[in-house]
């Protein structure tokens, strides 16, 4: 999908910027706010212009991932079959347009050519137990670190919410930096401390099979069990792990998917601090930010009429956009889910009319269930009657809509990315305002890992410098 980088806007270029993307949010809300599981229950497609639902009624998923999502298959050449609305055009342009880029500097990363399961840029010994997304994701973000942490001169990174420390590992081990681990659930740290000796006691054994490879003196992480409050700084996240020889310990704040608050938290201990010198951090979650506290951070944003985002906006923006257009192009039969989801809602508030949306667990191979089959196994799993009288025709004219439920929810996805970029453009905002120096780069694959968007920030201007962290994969 195209965007717009972030990399060389001026201030008031972003804060246009965000001008523009509180307009346009405020103007295509109704789409936003609603939940693709009321599609009959709140009869959503009649919410659409009528000459969008004339345009879309008759695409079919893969016209869906070509024509509306920019996605086309390869190869594909894009062909409009009928006239578009010049309305539906300009929120299409106006999405591309308003949106961060999230294609990094390569299309296809080059480590898992030859293995699709196995990085070719991590030795063995690093991607045992991690899987492939995680295996991108430390071995990017680790090499970003490093070359901010040389770029600045930081004495000791700081991974915050580390889990089962892979990427902590890998830039401790791995790079060589001197590395503090602070995760706040003592379950998943064991099980870091655990895999630290597992990998530690590997590469004795690498060692005593050859001879060649020279002892060094890199250490493991030192992990601490800490929740941090983005309310109020962490001493223990400040700490320095060993003197620094020019004083004052210079640390590095960095966050891999660091959900919801949290990444609000390793902002405030970026700008309070004066230990910390920069800034790495890969937010996620953002349904799960405070309100307020967590957005908007900066004033400029929180000035700005319409700039409010409720929780069905932040939960939106966190879907994976790039794999629903993989799945519109197969077209295969999961792409009902939605559609026997909302079929159930009806059934739902038909029985019980006060219960509203209830969470339904994972409901095993619904492309291969029969409408009424999922119906009743989804009135199992809320604590209904499975065998209450269904009205069949009901459910079968719920499912001849199937694919306008699923172009709904591709416009819903088409403006998903400006809510997005409208939190990390407000993030970038906050560290201006306060003299630092902000950038967002797409790092990861986002078919790999679609929060893939890196805030990095420093305290010093660091000019061209920081076109060397844009680094593709060779």
């Amino acid at each position: 999908m195209p965007g717009v980088s972030a990399r060389g806007l001026s201030l008031e270029q972003r804060r246009q910027l965000a001008v523009n993307l509180t307009r346009v949010l405020a103007l295509y809300r109704s789409i936003l706010d609603a939940y693709i599981i009321e599609f009959f229950t709140d009869n959503l497609w009649s919410t659409l212009p009528c000459s969008w639902q004339e345009a879309l009624d008759s695409l079919s998923p893969p016209q869906l991932a070509t024509l509306l999502l920019g996605m086309p298959g390869e190869g594909e050449v894009v062909r409009y079959r009928s006239v578009w609305p010049l309305t539906l055009l300009a929120l299409k342009s106006t999405a591309f347009a308003l949106a961060f880029t999230r294609t990094p500097g390569f299309q296809t990363p080059s480590e898992f050519l030859e293995n699709p399961s196995q990085s070719s840029r991590l030795t063995p010994l690093f991607r045992k137990h991690v899987r492939p997304k995680k295996q991108h994701e430390i071995r990017r973000l680790g090499e970003l670190v490093k070359k901010l942490s040389d770029l600045t001169g930081c004495t000791q990174i700081v991974d915050v919410g580390s889990g089962q420390g892979h990427l902590s590992r890998f830039m401790s081990l791995g790079l060589g930096l001197l590395v503090k681990s602070i995760e706040g659930d003592q379950r998943l740290v064991e099980r870091a401390q655990r895999l630290d000796q597992e990998l530690l006691q590997a590469l004795e054994k690498e060692k005593k099979r050859n001879p060649q490879v020279q002892a060094d003196s890199r250490h493991p992480p030192h992990h601490v069990v800490r929740w941090v409050d983005p309310t109020a700084l962490c001493e223990e996240l400040l700490l320095p792990l060993e003197p620094s020889p020019q004083g004052r310990a210079r640390l590095l704040l960095t966050g891999l998917h660091a959900c919801g608050d949290l990444s609000v938290a390793l902002l405030k201990h970026f700008s309070c601090c004066p230990d910390v010198t920069a800034l790495a951090s890969v937010g996620s979650c953002y349904m799960k930010l405070s309100d307020p506290g967590g957005y908007p951070l900066s004033h400029w944003v929180a000035s700005l009429p319409g700039y409010e985002l409720p929780y069905r906006l932040r939960e939106g923006a966190c879907h994976a956009l790039e794999e629903y257009a993989e799945r519109l192009q197969k077209a295969g039969p999961g792409l009902r889910t939605h559609c026997y989801r909302a079929a159930l809602e009806t059934v739902i508030r038909c029985a019980q009319p006060e219960l509203r949306r209830p969470g339904v667990q994972g409901i095993p191979r619904v492309h291969e269930l029969k409408i009424e089959e999922y119906v009743q196994r989804g009135l199992q799993r809320v604590g209904l009657d499975p065998q209450l009288p269904l009205n069949l025709a009901a459910l079968q004219a719920h499912q001849a809509q199937e694919h306008r439920v699923v172009a709904f929810f591709s416009l819903a996805l088409l403006l998903a990315p400006l809510v997005e970029t409208l939190i990390l453009l407000d993030r970038l905002l906050y560290l201006q305002e306060q003299g630092f120096h902000a950038e967002l780069l797409p790092l990861f694959s986002p078919e790999l890992s679609p929060r893939n968007l890196v805030l990095v920030a420093t305290k010093t201007p660091l000019g061209q410098a920081f076109s060397a962290l844009e680094t593709e994969d060779s």
